[in-house]
């Protein structure tokens, strides 16, 4: 058993605890509160005067896929020659050995997604993985999420290669037409369970653009202009399906609405320049403005666009431009992990939750922070010499 003691625990599922206790077995939290009896023989973690919260979360990267120092044999997050490659996971081109998870736990980042790119309109399968493991199998938490692109990206990519979509119609046109396809490769299925002389020949891009039409994954939409963001949820609520917003760069300018529609907000990464056309309002401001307006957020670094170690920081910043200092530790925690689709193991210091936990010199929005210790399942993966 692992017990720390001492510090002040913000768990996330209530009010912080001061000079409190958090008993770790198996891997799991096995109690936090204050006053807790450690048992003899237990490894200790004297964190008086220290910061005790959940690891941190970055709900949109590409860590692994994109890797951190390297170029194009790196780069293994587009399959650029088709705009709709839902078949692609990204848990097929991940590289655990990527410098990149070494800095996240070094940040306390424990968890994060990791995602296709969004040149093609349907990028593929995302998953939620820790940030330590020998193996994507070892860090792997669950599949999560369809990657789709509206905007400028499918754009680009396709008018440089004459094929559709050139246009915001044509990223729309394709996603329907596909959604449709799973739509009717869905009934054949349905029809194969009372007569297996029925079976369509197995599909894999329809295999997993079934598992969104059932609202098992939701689409991940890249979105940054106010008007990609509403042709996203109008396309969502024309096939009943989940999804969240990626990016939500102009999302301040429709915060009501996304409130009103009840979609969950990936906002970011706002630690960059305005490199194209729909950056220009870009603002840290974003976070916030939809956060009083009831959105549900998180934030993200896109990684690596901005090194995920650094997503501290960028909520930190925002908290600077409005968003208030609980709704950014929620942002980066307990929202991200609902919005990551493992709120019942991640996300919070609760009994029952996965021990992943990180102890701060200070908050984790100030520059002059450090972590102390960083424990992924228990295990204790990083420690301040």
């Amino acid at each position: 058993m692992l017990a720390i003691k001492g510090g002040r625990v913000l768990t996330m599922s209530g009010a912080p605890i001061e000079c409190g206790v958090v008993l770790v077995e198996d891997g799991k939290v096995k109690a936090v509160g204050t006053g807790l009896g450690i048992p003899d023989g237990a490894q200790v973690i004297d964190a008086t005067g220290k910061v005790v919260m959940p690891g941190i979360m970055d709900a949109h990267t590409h860590i692994g896929v994109h890797e951190d120092g390297i170029g194009w044999e790196g780069s293994d997050g587009n399959e650029a020659i088709d705009p709709a490659t839902p078949q692609m996971r990204s848990l097929d081109g991940i590289n655990p050995q990527d410098i990149a998870f070494e800095d996240a736990r070094a940040a306390g980042i424990t968890a994060c997604t990791s995602a296709p790119g969004s040149a093609n309109v349907l990028g593929g399968e995302g998953v939620v993985i820790k940030t330590y493991g020998k193996t994507v199998e070892q860090m792997l938490v669950r599949t999560w999420g369809m990657k789709a692109a509206f905007g400028e990206n499918p754009k680009r990519v396709y008018r440089e290669q004459k094929k559709m979509p050139t246009t915001r119609m044509g990223t729309a046109g394709v996603l329907r037409e596909n959604l449709v396809k799973a739509q009717n490769y869905a009934k054949k299925l349905a029809l194969a369970a009372h007569d297996p002389d029925k079976a369509p020949d197995r599909d894999l891009k329809m295999e997993a653009l079934v598992r969104v039409l059932k609202r098992e994954h939701p689409l991940r939409c890249h979105a940054h202009r106010a008007d990609d963001i509403v042709t996203a949820i109008r396309i969502a609520d024309e096939f009943n399906i989940k999804i969240s917003i990626e990016h939500c760069t102009e999302g301040h300018k429709i915060a009501a609405y996304l409130a009103e529609k009840g979609v969950p907000c990936v906002v970011g990464p706002s630690l960059t320049s305005r490199s194209k056309v729909e950056l220009k309002d870009l603002t840290f401001a974003t976070a916030g403005i939809l956060a009083k307006a009831g959105v549900k957020i998180a934030l993200m670094t896109d990684h690596p666009v901005v090194p995920l170690q650094y997503l501290p920081i960028c909520a930190g910043i925002a908290i600077r431009a409005g968003l208030d200092a609980d709704e950014a530790l929620k942002a980066i925690t307990i929202n991200a992990a609902e919005i990551m689709g493992v709120a019942d193991r991640m996300g919070s210091i609760e009994p029952g939750k996965d021990a992943d936990i990180i102890i701060l010199s200070g908050s984790p929005f100030e520059l002059k922070t450090d972590v102390e210790y960083t424990l992924i399942n228990g295990q204790v993966v990083y420690e301040r010499r």
